[in-house]
């Protein structure tokens, strides 16, 4: 019997449950223990000037990673949006199963169809700057809470519209409530959003028969290039890989707050880590740095 730690929302917790029924068919009984994460205890402030105030890139994995090195658990399951590039000293992303639907969708109307001057809740700095970048006029908000949260808070009229991954909506049974879905050339997904990430303590190779090796050196390519950039989940910046084949295509996003400005680069390759560090010199190179501050 292994332990597995989970964040303790509706959407981890399904998480979790999934990641305990793969083990389960692969002949590996799992309990679950519920441990809450800086990001889940304070849900009134942002999360971009959350982690600026906390000082850590790992506001939603920090807790459940002290619990591995702790012994406490053996595996820890996270949406690996949330994982910061650089993991703490013994501990390893050892599995990434197969990958759900990559993509941002907004709920309560299409883009197109929202008013001039229309409130739009999103946590995220990535998607806000995007989302200028398409409509300008757009009152974009900030939103905290877990995804049922949020529906209630669209529900009760505190936004027009909210942009969530689809992935989450599409695990908890709410898929029909997505109005559009957006492909990654008009808002480019987070890095690894839609892929689960199971973290355990290095050389342990209990939970690796999980991996699901397409979806793994697609993350791996997409996180090489957000190392580039200091590995934090809450800069203003997309990267989205897929298989071309024996290839690997990768496309990544820089873009300013206020959208003036969006810097886009992708190429191809065979080796994801060289292919993440490719594509970040080549949004460097078209002022990738200027536009993050």
């Amino acid at each position: 019997m292994i332990t597995i730690g989970s964040r303790g929302s509706m959407l981890a917790l399904w998480q979790a449950r999934h990641i305990q029924e793969l083990l389960k068919g692969k002949g590996i009984e799992a309990h679950i223990e519920v441990i809450h994460t800086t990001g889940d205890k304070i849900t009134d402030v942002p999360l971009a000037k959350l982690g600026a105030q906390t000082s850590t890139k790992g506001l939603f994995t920090k807790e459940l990673e002290d619990a591995l090195l702790d012994g406490r658990i053996d595996i820890a399951v996270h949406s690996l949006k949330d994982m910061p590039t650089e993991l703490p000293e013994g501990l390893d992303l050892v599995a990434v199963p197969e990958r759900e639907d990559p993509y941002d969708a907004i709920i309560g109307s299409t883009l197109e169809d929202l008013p001039r001057g229309a409130t739009v809740g999103t946590s995220a700095l990535r998607r806000q700057a995007q989302l200028k970048a398409l409509r300008p006029d757009l009152d974009i908000q900030s939103i905290r809470g877990n995804l049922d949260t949020r529906l209630r808070k669209l529900d009760e009229g505190q936004y027009q519209a909210i942009v969530l991954a689809s992935a989450g909506l599409r695990r908890l049974g709410w898929a029909g409530r997505i109005a559009e879905r957006f492909d990654a050339s008009r808002v480019c997904p987070a890095v690894g959003q839609g892929a689960l990430a199971i973290e355990a303590r290095a050389g342990d190779w209990t939970a690796r028969i999980l991996t699901h090796e397409p979806s793994r050196r697609a993350v791996d390519a997409e996180r090489a290039c957000l190392r580039e950039f200091g590995g934090g989940c809450q800069i203003p910046m997309g990267a989205f890989a897929t298989h071309r084949g024996e290839v690997l295509h990768l496309e990544a996003v820089v873009a300013a707050l206020d959208g003036s400005r969006v810097i886009r680069f992708a190429a191809d390759g065979s080796d994801p880590l060289a292919l993440g560090k490719a594509v970040a010199a080549g949004l460097v190179k078209l002022g990738a740095r200027e536009v993050l501050g």
